[in-house]
């Protein structure tokens, strides 16, 4: 996993912000309920006192097993007065501590394990998040749900091919929304296929403001783009830049490839794209492709090993009807 200076500055700050904002509130907290209830601080003072007792009592030596058992005991039956003080105000019996968003780590990004010190999970969800941010900022991910999607438009008459599109698009919209209600990371990627201003990109980008409101981490692309980036990042030797677009595209929850085959086509952007589709297989990551190619014409852009590779691990969702953006405008 490797991101850029600008994702980790960002994920540092945001991780701090929580930290700042948890300690701050409890300070707040803290100064009402000794105001409200003066017993309490003069409990913690009593309480921060003990350790230089024990210490004391270990120096003097005499009876420190029993000295030691005597502050034991008066620690748990101030405790106890100070969480009956507490509760009897109306006040949770943690009210004096500050409610950090990760228990584990207290939003400080590290934690001690095996005598090791090491980055906290939430830190790297932090790291994810930030990643797919900035891969977003451009991409119309406000714009579509599911209750935007008017099956209205699509004829309700078999083609020569026995498919009636508005039924067969309201089972493909149903499936969407049962996709995006049940997703966990290691759900099924889907393989969504036919004719330019079907819905794909829509409907795709619902399962996402689905998904990011569930709180999972969810990259847009639009190959065009994407391989445009990666490749002059290449390039012009900016290997930092590239590995952090690579990073951002395999470790999210959810990648969405948004009009496959339609990038300029060379041996990077053609290595490039199989190996981030199969490196999130690898990992049991699902992706999201929407494609305008037939699978022969897959085949001709990309590799028989590409595309079986895609037919063996998505569900497949075939768009039929006609162009309806016209009919929108």
């Amino acid at each position: 996993m490797s991101y850029s200076d600008a994702v980790y500055s960002k994920a540092y700050n945001l991780l701090d912000n929580r930290r700042n904002r948890a300690e701050n509130e409890a300070q707040a907290r803290k100064n009402k309920i000794y105001a409200d209830i003066p017993r309490v601080k003069e409990i913690e003072n009593e309480l921060s006192s003990f350790s230089v007792k024990a210490a004391k009592a270990v120096f003097a030596g005499g009876e420190v097993k029993t000295q030691l058992e005597i502050l034991a005991n008066k620690s748990a039956e101030l405790k106890a007065e100070l969480e009956a003080l507490l509760l009897n105000a109306g006040y949770d019996k943690n009210a004096l501590e500050p409610s950090y968003t990760c228990v584990l780590c207290s939003d400080r990004g590290v934690i001690e394990k095996d005598n090791k010190t090491i980055t906290c999970s939430c830190f790297k969800e932090l790291l994810r998040e930030c990643a797919c941010s900035e891969i977003n900022s451009l991409s119309p991910l406000e714009l579509s749900t599911f209750e935007a999607f008017d099956l209205s438009y699509y004829p309700d008459t078999d083609t020569p091919e026995g498919v009636n599109p508005k039924k067969r698009m309201a089972q493909i919209l149903n499936y969407c929304k049962a996709y995006a209600q049940s997703f966990n990371k290691t759900s099924k990627s889907i393989l969504m296929r036919g004719a330019t201003g079907l819905g794909k990109t829509h409907l795709s980008l619902s399962i996402a403001n689905e998904l990011l409101l569930r709180g999972f981490s969810v990259a847009y692309v639009s190959a065009p783009d994407i391989l445009f980036q990666l490749e002059r990042a290449h390039f012009s030797y900016d290997y930092d830049k590239e590995q952090s677009l690579i990073s951002a595209l395999t470790d999210c929850d959810l990648l969405i490839i948004d009009d496959l085959g339609t990038e300029f086509s060379t041996n990077y952007t053609t290595t490039q794209i199989y190996n981030i589709f199969n490196s999130r297989i690898l990992r049991s990551k699902p992706v999201i492709i929407n494609t305008n190619l037939t699978i022969k014409e897959l085949e001709e852009a990309y590799s028989q090993r590409f595309v079986s590779r895609i037919m063996g691990n998505c569900d497949k969702l075939d768009f039929y009807g006609k162009d309806i953006r016209p009919r929108k405008a």
